[in-house]
């Protein structure tokens, strides 16, 4: 047991639209970019999120049903946190063989370059990297990514680019006093067109 920690800010499962198949999505806390028009804003401060151990979050993706066969790391910035991340993959694989999935601003040259220990231990878990810092000028309608400049990097040759490769578009998911989206919107500013359609009908929103 390492009792290493880390910090989210949110898990969803089953999710159908960041990555392959079915998949459980965690949304790491804390960016040091900050990238125009980011999405999810809410995860850039490394400041509060949940705290968690890689034991505990390992276990709860462990826990899903057989036909979440993935996992993707969201954020925030996955490569923050690369290491207890690395850990966690190490962790659920041992019970089955999943899928896995990382978002980063950063590009696959940058990471393999200068990356450090946690960051090259993560990239060699991935089956997919997608890389790149959204760029709000070039938003595009494409699988699994916002802008054109970002990339899927199919590392380990598990997995195929989507055809046609266009946007898995956005999940609802209801709560009794909440409504959430996952995804990555299609289109740009798909987000405050939303919040503010939903808040015109007294609905309160948590994006995902």
């Amino acid at each position: 047991m390492s009792g290493t920690e880390l910090s989210i800010s949110r898990f969803a499962s089953p999710v159908r639209t960041l990555g392959p198949g079915v998949r459980a999505v965690v949304w790491v806390r804390g960016c040091p970019l900050r990238c125009p028009g980011c999405i999810a804003v809410e995860d850039l401060d490394f400041d509060g999120g949940i705290r968690t151990t890689v034991e505990a979050l390992a276990e709860q993706i462990s826990a899903l049903p057989a036909e979440v066969t993935g996992v993707t790391f969201s954020g925030g910035e996955p490569m923050a946190q690369a290491a207890a991340l690395a850990e966690v993959v190490d962790l659920i694989r041992a019970g089955r063989d999943w899928s896995v999935l990382a978002y980063s601003g950063f590009t696959l040259d940058h990471l393999t370059r200068h990356g450090d220990a946690g960051q090259r231990a993560l990239l060699e878990r991935l089956d997919i990297l997608v890389d790149g810092p959204y760029v709000r000028a070039r938003h595009a309608d494409l699988a699994w990514r916002g802008s054109d400049n970002q990339r899927v990097h199919l590392l380990s040759g598990r997995h195929v680019l989507p055809d046609p490769d266009t946007s898995a578009g956005i999940e609802f998911h209801v709560e009794a006093d909440s409504v959430t989206f996952v995804g990555v919107p299609p289109v740009p500013g798909f987000r405050k067109s939303f919040e503010d359609a939903v808040r015109g009908e007294g609905v309160v929103l948590s994006p995902e």
